[in-house]
């Protein structure tokens, strides 16, 4: 068994994704997962779901990734598809999830592949947003994982007591 998933929670802009780069630098396993990018910070502003692996030049941006926008409409067919397909782990990956939030918590089979992964043996860096709802309850509380609280004091302490066990992953390929 790997050691407990790392977690990072925090308030929007706090640095949860700043974060996350910064350990997988130090990464040597293969990256798997997903990351969710919202476009402009319009009053609509979609958000798009994307390979962790794939570079940003080769991002695309349609129906088929959509999963959401900024006034909080949701597509949970994407996630339950599209989001499920990005959570298939490999052996030697490490699993980004790259936001979890409220959009998915009406995509059932994403909600329940995640918490599959929770219970693997794949390594999970996940941003988690701070908000509640019963999907993000169930990740904040697997016994698998572990919630790491970040702010804009503690971050760099943060990175410095996540690094070792980035590279303790590393190790247990």
């Amino acid at each position: 068994m790997v050691e407990r998933h790392i977690l990072i929670c925090g308030e929007i802009g706090v640095g949860k994704s700043t974060l996350i780069r910064r350990l997988l630098l130090e990464s040597t396993r293969t990256l798997g997962g997903f990351i969710t990018k919202r476009i402009s910070d319009g009053k609509a502003a979609p958000v798009y779901i994307h390979p962790a692996s794939q570079p940003v030049r080769e991002r695309r941006f349609g129906q088929e990734n959509l999963i959401g926008t900024s006034l909080g409409q949701c597509f949970p067919e994407v996630f339950d598809t599209y989001g499920v397909s990005l959570l298939t782990p490999q052996p030697g990956e490490l699993l980004l999830m790259d936001e979890l939030g409220f959009m998915e918590s009406n995509a059932e089979v994403f909600c329940n592949t995640v918490l599959l992964a929770l219970s693997g043996n794949i390594p999970v860096l996940a941003a988690v947003k701070k908000r509640e709802t019963r999907f993000l309850s169930a990740v904040k509380n697997h016994p698998n994982a572990e919630v790491f609280e970040i702010t804009m004091q503690n971050r760099d302490e943060l990175y410095k007591l996540l690094l070792p066990r980035i590279r303790k992953w590393n190790h247990s390929i």
